[in-house]
């Protein structure tokens, strides 16, 4: 009886020991190639490295800095790129003649309490008040969601549209110089740049925290990645969305990843992290505007479809 039992025990060990070698492996982790500014919308992307979610959701991504936007698209069309945090209008004009890249996310979206885009006075002007922008050059980067987010803001605050003004000022540094020697009267910043700028003597003339459907940023994919590797680009989400949650519970113990990826200067120790959006894409409405605007500005010749290029399938 015992050696049948011993010889029952045995074969049970064989069978099971087969079963293992037939099961299949576990997939090897995926790899994508986000190309990324140093803005503070790709914060939990850096959380998500840092605390090893991208792994444990069986992703690998790398991280390619750029240092401004027609770089990081000049490597997204080259496919060197899989994706990266722009703007909706940005996908609107990779798009304008075929679909090639898809919004999957919000990145940040403006609140009540932190605004995203700043319209900014020289400390050298008399400017305080929005209806004392009319007819005053600000410095903007034309053709952009900066230039977008300016118009709709001072619409909202009454002005016409001929009685908003705009020059350009491409280079961020540039419009923070200008306003600080007062050569500009007004210029159009993100945070944190928009507070190194008040550091430095500008003043806050109004900022897009009451309307957010104006200036969030997001994350967008090539549409051959998601086609080619969906469970990826869902696996990066579920990271992101783990990430989000971490860096809204307790903002201040990631601070070090600012100075590291050399976020915010060092002089702006007093920043504070703003609260990031949970899984959420651009509704129609805002994609409308915005497409709605660059049309008007010329910049597009037709529409552009939304429901072709805003993927919501992929959120977790």
């Amino acid at each position: 009886m015992f050696i049948r039992s011993l010889l029952s025990w045995a074969s049970s060990l064989v069978i099971l020991s087969l079963l293992a070698g037939c099961a299949p492996a576990p997939a090897e982790p995926s790899t994508l190639r986000i190309a990324v500014l140093p803005i503070i919308d790709a914060l939990p992307m850096y959380v998500a490295q840092q605390e090893g979610l991208f792994s444990r959701n069986n992703v690998n991504v790398e991280f390619i800095p750029v240092a401004s936007a027609p770089e990081r698209d000049q490597l997204l069309i080259a496919g060197q790129a899989d994706g990266t945090i722009n703007e909706t209008l940005a996908v609107m004009f990779f798009n304008k003649d075929a679909v090639q890249m898809q919004v999957v996310r919000y990145a940040l979206r403006p609140s009540p309490d932190n605004g995203h885009f700043f319209i900014l006075a020289s400390g050298q002007s008399d400017i305080h008040t929005p209806d004392q922008l009319k007819g005053v050059d600000i410095g903007v980067s034309q053709g952009t969601v900066i230039e977008y987010v300016t118009d709709r803001l001072l619409l909202s605050e009454g002005l016409t549209p001929d009685e908003i003004k705009t020059i350009a000022v491409p280079k961020m540094a540039d419009r923070i110089a200008l306003l600080g020697s007062g050569e500009l009267q007004a210029g159009v910043l993100p945070d944190p740049l928009a507070s190194l700028a008040v550091n430095q003597g500008a003043r806050v003339v109004i900022d897009d925290s009451l309307h957010p459907e104006y200036g969030f940023s997001v994350i967008s994919f090539r549409k051959a990645v998601i086609d080619e590797n969906p469970q990826a680009v869902r696996s990066f989400l579920v990271a992101i969305e783990e990430a989000t949650s971490l860096l809204n519970q307790d903002p201040e113990s990631f601070y070090n990843i600012l100075d590291e990826q050399k976020i915010i200067p060092k002089t702006l120790f007093f920043y504070a992290i703003p609260p990031f959006p949970t899984a959420g894409i651009p509704t129609q409405a805002e994609w409308d505007d915005a497409l709605n605007w660059a049309m008007g500005k010329g910049l597009l010749s037709k529409d552009v479809s939304y429901t072709e290029s805003v993927n919501s399938s992929l959120l977790p």
